[in-house]
């Protein structure tokens, strides 16, 4: 096999526009029409709409008080640390406007996550939510940045923090301050509107750099493989239409609720219903609530819906349509959400954020996605599938993943080193293995990278271990993913003491308990939830390595299969 295409972008991309300019202020052809009355936005709990109108006004009196009250210019970067809110869109869009760069962190950081990801960006304004106000804060002060320049979506009694309420009506009161941004033809390729965190298969979260253009393609590129706006088939079976309410649950700051949930689906003349956070009960309310006939979601949620008693307390006849992405899904969990979701078309999808998210999609062809498969290339994509011996692999030949895509990040931030190994010769490496069959259909067989996913989102094993290291008990250690029915995977190190304390524990009975509880605390202390020991800790003599010093974390996870094929074999 050569090549796989998904063939081309048959309509015009604007390389002219700002993300806020092409979905605020602009048509495309393939953009459906959307009635008077259909809302952009709900607000969950309050059930509150909120219109194309209301967004832009808010998204100028935000900026117009951005640029008067903190000079948010030209390349600034924001940081937006907070769980889904309905002005989050805003925010981003207020920054956009001003020529800045939003960069999205996650709500349950720590504060030197949150300090990492300040530094990486150089970020000059946090933008919060109560729940993370303190962390925000005490990330923002060891960054440098004033108490002033933290600013809260919603007001906090007492608190001297200005909320994103107050500046809309600020910005708006006052005359306009800034002059909008235009793009020279071209210049929305290179032009950074995003700072998104991945994890490299070494060290901390990287930043990577996405373009106002990439975004915008993507969406026509997924609007093109799902047939937006066209006579195809009945209007019963068409997939994404005007006048449908998806569940907004995922989060805005990760790749997938970003590009797929909220742009993606706004543009195709969708009602998205903003999640602060999820739980699932709330969520099965919410669907009965707003009528949901959308769900974007991820395998975890999958899993609760097909396996958790209170599921079958809902009506769930009016879902139409469900995607699963951010982790591969079993055949198996395929055929039982099947059986949830009797009245819908079901598949996956599959991308990453250095493709500024969806390579492929399942296919239109079927009203359910071929079971295990991660569906097919998007109009745009070429991949080729490369042996480890660098040779091109045959129809359902094992390899590595390797695309040319329109949406192609610009690279990671600041970090030549880790772009050239990833971006190479205008090929995108996903660091996947993967087969194609005879069908393009795309199936993740595993990951090259030593990257796991846990419910969804990235965990470096490098990064837990140099955690790990910093523990005056810990000698050596060695992170891997395990198998997890809710979660996907988790991670579980392998720990080699310290002389001393690998002493202690072998003369005092108990002793070795207290000493895993203490490590699991420790990266409990310092990680955000997901990164967590989950899978626990196993003591180990010595981390097995190659000669020039590899961890060789497969002989690790090997030993793992064993334990738990042979429940009293020891490690």
């Amino acid at each position: 096999m050569v090549h796989v295409s998904g063939g081309p972008v048959d309509y015009s991309v604007p390389d002219d526009l700002t993300i806020p300019q092409f979905f605020l202020d602009s048509h495309h052809p393939l953009r459906p029409t959307r009635k008077p009355g259909i809302p952009w936005l709900i607000e969950d709990a309050t059930a509150r709409p909120i219109d194309l109108e209301q967004l832009r006004t808010r998204t100028f009196g935000l900026a117009n008080a951005l640029q008067a009250r903190f000079g948010i210019k030209e390349n600034d970067v924001v940081v937006l640390f907070s769980p889904n809110h309905v002005d989050y869109p805003p925010a981003i869009w207020a920054t956009h406007r001003l020529g800045g760069i939003v960069s999205g962190a996650n709500p349950g950081y720590t504060a030197d996550e949150v300090l990492h990801q300040i530094q990486t960006t150089g970020a000059t304004l946090v933008i919060t939510h109560p729940v993370s106000l303190r962390t925000a804060v005490a990330a923002a002060r060891q960054a440098g940045i004033p108490d002033a320049r933290v600013v809260v979506f919603d007001e906090v009694p007492g608190s001297a923090h200005v909320s994103v309420e107050a500046l809309v009506r600020e910005g708006l009161r006052m005359d306009r301050c800034f002059l909008e941004r235009k793009l020279k033809p071209g210049e929305a390729k290179s032009k950074i509107a995003f700072l998104n965190f991945s994890s490299g298969t070494t060290g901390k979260p990287k930043a990577v750099a996405i373009s106002h253009y990439a975004p915008i393609v993507n969406v026509i590129q997924m609007a093109l493989h799902n047939k937006i706006n066209r006579d195809d088939c009945a209007w019963e079976d068409r997939r994404y239409r005007p006048g449908d309410v998806a569940t907004g649950i995922l989060p805005l700051y990760h790749i997938y609720g970003l590009i797929v949930s909220l742009h993606f689906l706004i543009f195709c003349g969708v009602t998205l219903v903003v999640v602060p956070r999820f739980n699932f009960t709330d969520f099965l309310q919410s669907i009965s609530r707003h009528k949901i006939t959308l769900l974007m979601l991820v395998p975890p949620q999958i899993v609760l819906l097909c396996k958790h008693p209170a599921t079958k307390e809902y009506d769930l006849s009016g879902i139409r349509y469900m995607i699963c992405g951010a982790a591969p899904l079993s055949a198996d969990l395929m055929n039982q959400i099947a059986e949830v979701l009797p009245n819908a078309q079901i598949g996956q999808g599959y991308g990453m954020t250095e493709a500024s998210a969806s390579i492929s999609m399942f296919s239109t062809d079927a009203k359910i996605g071929v079971p295990g498969g991660a569906g097919r290339l998007l109009p745009g994509v070429v991949a080729r599938v490369v042996k480890a011996d660098g040779t091109l692999a045959g129809f359902n030949e094992p390899g590595e993943l390797q695309v040319k895509i329109p949406s192609q990040a610009l690279g990671y931030w600041n970090n030549e080193e880790a772009t050239r190994e990833t971006f190479l010769d205008g090929w995108l490496r996903t660091g996947d293995e993967v087969t194609i069959n005879e069908d393009k259909e795309l199936f993740i067989v595993d990951r090259l990278k030593e990257i796991m996913k846990v419910k969804g989102f990235q965990v470096a094993p490098a990064e837990l271990e140099a955690c790990l290291l910093n523990m005056p008990e810990v000698a050596d250690a060695c992170v891997v993913a395990v198998p997890h029915d809710y979660s996907g995977e988790v991670p579980l190190a392998f720990v080699v003491l310290h002389a001393h304390v690998a002493k202690r524990v072998a003369e005092h009975p108990g002793e070795a308990e207290k000493v895993k509880a203490a490590i699991i605390k420790f990266v409990a202390d310092n990680k955000v939830a997901y990164k967590h020991l989950a899978g626990g800790v196993e003591f180990i003599d010595a981390i097995p390595k190659n000669p020039s010093g590899k961890l060789l974390r497969r002989v690790l996870r090997d030993r793992v299969l064993e334990m738990r094929a042979k429940p009293k074999a020891k490690l």
